[in-house]
This record gives C-alpha cells, structure tokens and sequence, in this order.
C-alpha cells in the first residue's frame, strides 16, 4: 500500500472521526470534533508508520501509541496491539493492527482489526508510536495465531479496568490482552488466561509497579468505570502497589529475553 492509497482510504475515515470514536483505550467519550490539523497529524504517523515498518521487513510487530500522558510514572506509551502485513489481493501488501478498546469509559471491551489510519486517527495525546520487532521464529507463531480469528479472540476478556491486576483474571485491560495472547501463541497447548500467566511469569515478565494512593485510587473508582482495584491483593492495594500490564515492561521484557529487537521510536517533525 503505497501513501496515496492509504490517504485516499483515510478521506473516508476522516467522516467518521469528525466525533470521538465509539471504543478508546481507557479513556471516555465526550463529543469531540477532530481538527484539521489532528487528522493530518493523525495520517502523517500513519504514513511514516507504514513505510518504517515496510523498510523493517517484519511480518508481525508489536506496534504501540501514546493515548495517554503518564509521564507521571514514568511510562511513554499507554496503547499496544499487534500489526502484521497481509497481502491486498492486488500484488501488494497492507498492515493491519489488532488491538483491545474498552466500550467509551465503560468497563466492557472488545477486539478491533483497523488499518493504521484508524489505529491512529484516536486523539492521541502525543503524535509518536514505538514498535518492538520480535524474532523470526516469534513471529511466524503470531501470524499463524493473528490470521485465526477463533484463537485470537481465545484469551479476551470482556470485564475491563484500565488498571487491571497483572496476574489475576477478573478483569482484562488492552496491553494484558497482548501478552497474554502473545504467551499462547508461543505455546499453542495454553488454553486459558490462568495457564498464559503461569507462562510469563516461568519466563520472568515483571509488569510496572504503579504507587497510587489510596485518595488516587478512590478518585479513580469514584469517577470512572473503567477503573477497578478489587482485583488486586488486598497487601498490595493497601500497600499502594498496583501490578498491571504496561507498553514499557512489555518492551523490555521482550529485549531482555532475546524475543524481540529494541523497540523503535516513529515521530513526526
């Protein structure tokens, strides 16, 4: 897919994005129009996305956006999914993302297969993605698994919380619906959530240890859905440690194992 095809598929998203979009990563949904210059931000990462990704010569990534500003604790990107290359039925080829979105600040989610104009054309809060290329032999297993539409959607959990616990099964937040569905890729006998987080923690995945207070945390709750802290030990949440699945750890972890490259930075000028 050359840049002015995939201009020319966005003019019809643009019509669609002229409100929030109706699943976000997280975040709520109050009637936002799109600016001009957000949506020609929005395809410009898209673009440069695409054409570093083709120059990558990967077949499946692990591609991430920055949707939310939590330099507060010290993370640079909030969103994860998987993007993988597809042929077009016209000699080429497109990338499509596979990701989780939560149902517009409610705690319900579901699986979305967008072309990268839509995976970024939702508002981020800063017009950077970072990708992560894993092995060749990691990703011959992620295509197999990403192309069946049954085991992808084999480990999603409906029930989310942004914050959810990393190693509990209550809830399901968008980058632990990654991994863990990166884990049964790799290990096709894994059948539940249970077995995929035994996998990662055999293989020393740490998740991000986020300090929130316990006034923090009942703001959270208090005024949003998609926020829920009951998952978690209770030593730990009065303990203001809450373990859950971020971008960052998820990046280097896979360094750190030898399972993928470091991860690579797309900015805009």
């Amino acid at each position: 897919m050359n840049s002015s095809t995939l201009r020319s598929i966005a003019i019809a998203l643009v019509i669609g994005f002229c409100c929030a979009s109706s699943a976000q990563a997280g975040r709520s949904c109050e009637p936002k129009k799109a600016s001009v210059q957000s949506t020609q931000q929005g395809l410009a990462l898209a673009e440069k996305t695409m054409a570093t990704l083709n120059a990558s010569q990967a077949e499946v990534v692990l591609l991430a956006r920055a949707g939310q500003d939590l330099s507060k604790y010290g993370l640079r990107y909030s969103h994860l999914g998987f993007a993988y290359r597809q042929p077009d039925g016209k000699g080429g080829h497109a990338w499509r993302v596979v990701h989780k979105l939560n149902q517009c600040g409610t705690a319900i989610s579901s699986l979305y297969r967008q072309g990268l104009a839509e995976f970024f054309l939702d508002d981020p809060w800063r017009y950077e993605a970072a990708y992560v290329v894993p092995s060749r032999a990691v990703q011959q297993q992620l295509l197999t698994l990403l192309q069946d539409q049954g085991a992808t959607v084999r480990l999603h959990h409906r029930p989310y919380s942004i914050v959810s616990y990393a190693w509990g099964t209550r809830y399901q937040q968008s980058n632990q619906w990654v991994i863990e569905t990166l884990a049964r890729a790799l290990a096709p006998d894994i059948d539940s959530r249970e077995q995929a987080q035994a996998w990662l923690m055999l293989r020393d995945y740490r998740p991000t240890i986020l300090h929130l207070g316990a006034f923090t945390r009942l703001g959270g709750r208090m005024s949003a859905a998609n926020v829920s802290f009951d998952d978690h030990p209770p030593e730990k949440r009065f303990s203001d440690r809450i373990e859950t699945v971020t971008v960052d750890s998820v990046f280097y972890w896979l360094d750190r194992t030898g399972m993928g490259a470091r991860a690579v930075a797309v900015t805009l000028p």
